[in-house]
């Protein structure tokens, strides 16, 4: 740097000087050592959904080319348009434009704020109070900006599957898919990849975890990504997972993909704990079989059939886990001998059954009499030759995990085609690879976000996790409508196009996403046959709209924002909607409510003082700050709501969320 200091020195231009400076000074603040890559901005997306407005950029729908356009007035259904540059700036010989609305499409810029609302989609209510999984069908970066003022450091776990930039056309940037023989191929997926993970960064819990599989081609500059954003300090493990190989590979079977996992702060994420092989098996075993009438000893003898055809593939501390008493413990024995002499542990120990009383060994027991009588008194004593403790199977389950495994891929396309009733999706995720880490990383009640959600894995294994455990956990899964490139290349010779039913039934939300949550949930295929009896879940589809904010500033886009102030009440029982002119909305079955006007203020506080369920969050719509809070004051303190103000504190939000 001294070098470069010194040849920007020799620049005779003050101002040219001072400007190179003050560049240079950025970059060395900025960055060390480590990963340098070409920032490619803006990123945008088209959305055929969203009807052109004045000052828009737009494309038009069927053309070949990327050119865009800038809306000059609407009328009609119609749109005067002209051609602009990168900048924005008219291209020279351009002229005005008329086009109908049906013939254009609006391309959101990611350095622009949008403002957010949610449509659903539909819904299945099978979980009573639990919180709903959502389903979100959108594009992952804004559908992150949305989360921020939703979930803003509630998450719990992350975790994403990313395109993995292979080269075979398996991600687009900005409505390209990105080829091998792109030049900024790398660049590009960083600069995406990184956009979206400075987000998720923000939805973190001070003691949450991310974990971000890859493969070969990005590994390595994942991992030097995720250092800059979460912090090297933050690492947590390189997860390598063997998942096949190909005999037709040049040097090597291949196969292999990571998962990189990272803590928002390691020093505060728990220690990963995981079943030991057959531990769950045997637990599970023994509680069916004495749930059916078998007594303690028939479940034994069924326990130990069970090590016995296993034993080879079990550890031999876990074969000896092979007594169960007559609560239905699964334990094993250890000696209660002490190896040094112990004059003070002589005691006698009296057997409460049998009222046989045993001698104290010659160098007396491990344990004060006071413990053993507490260990005697809760049945933790095995009675025999001599007095032993016994050690539950429940406190030896787990073990650490390490870092590398062998798991079959193979085995989560049958499981999808199982599920659907046909194939529909190549290369799914392995629901049950999920499922493991998820559990090791996250509590029962841990809220997990995917906004890379392709087939919708993620939620399937958050939805048999609760099954398996009694779990209230919830999974916000984020993923477009994309369509295959090959699929996409033929709807387009047919004459379809993004926004046309028939491309939309092609895009992964509609055709395999939301199909395979309703038939894991519901228990019913999307051709009208059972898969399974279902599972007790609620589950709410929603598609991300882009609202106006002028609109949303006169109240008249509520039932677009409504969704938003339920999930970040914590998207537990309705969502309250607005009844006519009601000055304020509380349904019964709510854990949030509404005030329109504030003129009805004290009321309001009065009826969440005697609502049945606990009010989470209050949020009170008015342009004035004074008025705010004195709606406030009237909340009953000891219930400590959260509040917020409409709209100001939605539009401010995203104003914020927007620029960058």
């Amino acid at each position: 740097m001294a070098h470069l200091d010194n040849l920007v020195e020799r620049i005779s231009d003050p101002t040219l000087r001072a400007q190179i400076a003050a560049e240079v000074a950025k970059l060395v603040e900025r960055k060390d050592f480590g990963l340098v890559f070409q920032r490619h901005l803006p990123e945008d997306l088209e959305v055929p959904s969203v009807r052109p407005r004045r000052g828009d950029t737009v494309r038009i729908r069927q053309a070949e080319t990327k050119q865009n356009y800038v809306v000059l007035s609407t009328r009609a259904r119609e749109a005067s348009i002209i051609a602009v540059d990168a900048a924005k700036q008219t291209v020279e010989g351009s002229y005005t434009e008329r086009h109908d609305f049906d013939g254009l499409v609006v391309v959101k810029d990611f350095n622009v704020p949008i403002y957010p609302g949610l449509q659903q989609l539909g819904e299945i209510k099978r979980g009573g109070e639990k919180p709903a999984h959502l389903v979100i069908e959108g594009e992952n970066y804004y559908a992150l900006e949305m989360l921020l003022y939703t979930n803003e450091s509630k998450v719990d776990v992350i975790y994403v599957d990313p395109p993995y930039n292979t080269g075979a056309d398996d991600w687009i940037y900005n409505d390209r898919f990105v080829s091998k023989t792109d030049a900024y191929r790398h660049s590009k997926w960083l600069s995406f990849m990184e956009r979206r993970l400075i987000h998720a960064k923000r939805l973190l819990k001070d003691t949450g975890v991310v974990i971000v599989a890859i493969g070969d081609d990005e590994h390595h500059r994942l991992r030097m990504l995720m250092d800059q954003v979460f912090g090297a300090n933050n690492f947590i493990a390189n997860v390598t997972w063997q998942g096949g190989g190909s005999a037709l590979a040049r040097h090597h079977a291949g196969g292999t993909d990571y998962m990189l996992v990272y803590g928002q702060n390691a020093e505060k994420v728990g220690k990963f704990l995981d079943p030991k092989p057959f531990a769950t098996d045997m637990l599970r075993l023994v509680q069916e079989t004495l749930s059916h009438g078998s007594t303690a000893e028939q479940a034994q003898v069924a326990l130990r059939a069970f090590i016995k055809a296993n034993s080879k593939s079990m550890s031999e501390g876990l074969t000896r886990f092979n007594n169960i008493d007559p609560s239905g413990m699964i334990y094993e024995t250890a000696d209660l001998t002490n190896r040094l002499y112990r004059p003070n542990l002589r005691y006698t120990v009296t057997d409460p059954e049998s009222g046989r009383v045993y001698d104290p060994p010659e160098n007396g027991w491990t344990v004060k009499k006071g413990l053993m009588d507490e260990f005697v008194s809760a049945g933790l004593i095995a009675f025999g030759q001599r007095p032993r403790k016994k050690k539950s199977l429940d406190e030896y389950i787990y073990e650490m995990p390490v870092p590398t495994f062998v798991h079959s891929r193979n085995a989560a396309n049958a499981h999808l085609e199982r599920v659907l009733g046909d194939k529909r999706f190549p290369f799914p995720k392995d629901h049950e690879v999920i499922m493991r880490w998820l559990r090791m990383a996250g509590r029962k009640d841990a809220v997990i976000l995917d906004f890379f959600g392709g087939s919708g894995t993620t939620t399937e294994a958050v939805i048999r996790l609760n099954a398996e455990d009694g779990g209230m956990r919830q999974s916000i899964l984020v993923t477009n409508n994309e369509v295959a490139a090959k699929v996409a290349a033929k709807l387009r010779s047919s004459g379809y196009f993004p926004g046309d039913p028939e491309w939309e039934a092609e895009g992964v939300f509609q055709k395999v996403t939301r199909p395979r949550i309703e038939t894991v949930v519901t228990g019913v295929r999307p051709d009208g046959s059972t898969y399974s009896e279902g599972l007790d879940e609620n589950v709410t589809f929603q598609k991300l709209t882009y609202e106006d904010a002028n609109l949303v500033a006169l109240g008249r886009k509520f039932d677009a924002v409504a969704p938003l102030l339920w999930m970040k009440a914590g998207a537990l029982g309705p969502v309250v909607r607005r009844d006519g002119d009601n000055a304020w909305a509380l349904p019964g079955d709510a854990v949030y409510g509404i005030l329109f006007d504030t003129a009805h203020a004290k009321t309001f506080a009065d009826f969440v003082a005697e609502h049945l369920m606990p009010i989470r969050h209050v949020y009170v719509v008015t342009d004035s700050e004074s008025a705010f809070q004195t709606a406030v004051a009237y909340l009953p303190a000891e219930q400590r709501i959260s509040t917020t103000r409409l709209y100001s504190d939605y539009l401010h939000s995203f104003e914020i969320n927007g620029k960058g």
